[in-house]
């Protein structure tokens, strides 16, 4: 009796401990339980509203950039007699990025694949639904906001060799380069699987794959098709600067979208991308505006509108990582460079870069881009980043600079010249004479 009472209570005992055992086990499972979930709530994306918002509003503002910003901006700086050939150069071109981009564009340049290219796994959109999202935006709002940057950049290009391209060539070329050129850069650059996004090279909204991109590729067109008839014998000057400042007006309009929309989010950011688009505009606008009233005794519209154009390009890629005063010594500095590369260094060598592309994006970009490595430093103002050694940076900086250089150099001129054999670049002379408005598209911009 004794022995089956004393194994009754140890039996007891065994329960007792047990049912302890378990449930300090619940109790110390549930706090790990919950952490584990919260983590993974925080993992997993979720739809932010006014980040949505912000970008859907950036992504218009870019649009607004090409029509009417680069239109008429571009428009205005060439004879009354080609007006039109530039604006339906520059819509036509933009819309057939945008067919590019969501037929394979945008798969090959944002999805992961190899450190030059993506993969087809998104051609044609493929997989994604209104509700899938790309960190807190959804997919659709973010693939359109990179298709009006590579719209843009192709836009670009044109102001190089204006007033003398058959329009079928333009088209063709473009077509061409937005895939062998620009996308492969644009992976590089701002895909996770980009050798220079690895690399850790900076660049916030496209100095790089936009600006240096567009100005090296119009370079080369230039040298190819050759100048313009009667290049420094004729008088040629922009038949309407009031429509370039109007254009010039809405590039710096739009490029808050360009540039805080780059963010992302609207946030902290976006914010100060916003007061570096301002600064380093309105410092590049004076930087030329003074040089300019030094050099040559007065400051002109043309000089006013080039210089802002200098400070939106220069600060593009440093937008979200240097502070204001770096902004505006940016913009500043950048004027003056442009200027001289636009007015000495095009007459000493002869090219003919019609609306400044080179010298204005090409140049720009490359003076931004390398600053960039400088400027971001926190003893300079810069938000700073992990690891910086201003050093090592400014080499990355320089790395990517002469990547996109020698891609966009050597692939544009292979491409000018596949073009230039499937339908010849150049209008014949007494096209270019009688301009390209009325033989090219049957319309004059304006009748007397």
């Amino acid at each position: 009796m004794k022995l089956r009472n004393a194994l009754s209570l140890v039996g007891a005992g065994g329960a007792l401990l047990a049912s302890a055992a378990v449930a300090f086990a619940q109790d110390t499972a549930e706090p790990a339980v919950e952490a584990a979930e919260a983590a993974v709530a925080a993992a997993t994306p979720t739809l932010n509203s006014g980040d949505t918002a912000w970008m859907l509003i950036s992504t218009v503002l870019v649009l607004a950039m090409i029509v009417p910003g680069v239109a008429l901006f571009y428009g205005g700086l060439v004879r009354a007699k080609n007006m039109l050939s530039v604006l339906m150069q520059v819509l036509l071109i933009a819309c057939v990025a945008m067919i590019i981009w969501v037929f394979y564009g945008y798969s090959l340049a944002f999805t992961d694949g190899g450190a030059l290219i993506g993969g087809l796994s998104k051609a044609f959109l493929a997989g994604i639904k209104p509700d899938t999202l790309s960190g807190t935006i959804p997919e659709y709002v973010f693939l359109s906001f990179q298709m009006t940057f590579a719209a843009i950049t192709a836009t670009l290009v044109v102001g190089s060799f204006a007033e003398r391209t058959r329009f079928s060539a333009v088209i063709l070329f473009m077509i061409l380069w937005i895939t062998v050129v620009y996308l492969p850069i644009a992976h590089s650059v701002w895909q996770s699987t980009g050798w220079l996004f690895q690399r850790g090279a900076l660049d916030f909204a496209g100095g790089t794959v936009v600006h240096i991109n567009a100005g090296i590729a119009g370079l080369v067109g230039a040298l190819i098709i050759g100048k313009r008839a009667g290049l420094g014998k004729d008088l040629m000057p922009p038949h309407s600067l009031t429509l370039s400042m109007v254009g010039a007006a809405m590039l710096w309009v739009g490029w808050f979208g360009f540039n805080a929309g780059s963010a992302l989010s609207a946030g902290a950011v976006a914010g100060l991308a916003t007061i570096n688009t301002f600064v380093a505009t309105a410092g590049a606008a004076i930087g030329w505006s003074l040089i300019e009233w030094i050099v040559r005794g007065k400051p002109s519209m043309l000089g006013g509108i080039s210089g802002v154009v200098t400070g939106l390009v220069a600060v593009t890629p440093a937008a979200g990582f240097i502070g204001p005063v770096g902004a505006i010594v940016l913009g500043f500095g950048a004027s003056i460079i442009c200027f001289f590369f636009v007015t000495t260094v095009k007459n000493r060598f002869g090219y003919d870069d019609s609306l400044d592309v080179f010298g204005i994006h090409g140049v720009g970009g490359i003076v931004g881009a390398i600053a960039t490595g400088i400027l971001v430093s926190p003893s300079l103002g810069g938000v700073g980043i992990e690891g910086y050694a201003m050093g090592h940076q400014l080499w990355v900086q320089i790395e990517g600079v002469l990547f996109t250089v020698v891609w966009s150099g050597i692939g544009s001129a292979i491409l000018y010249k596949i073009v230039d054999v499937i339908v010849g670049l150049r209008v014949r002379p007494e096209v270019e004479s009688e301009g390209l408005d009325i033989v090219e598209h049957g319309e004059r911009a304006y009748h007397n």
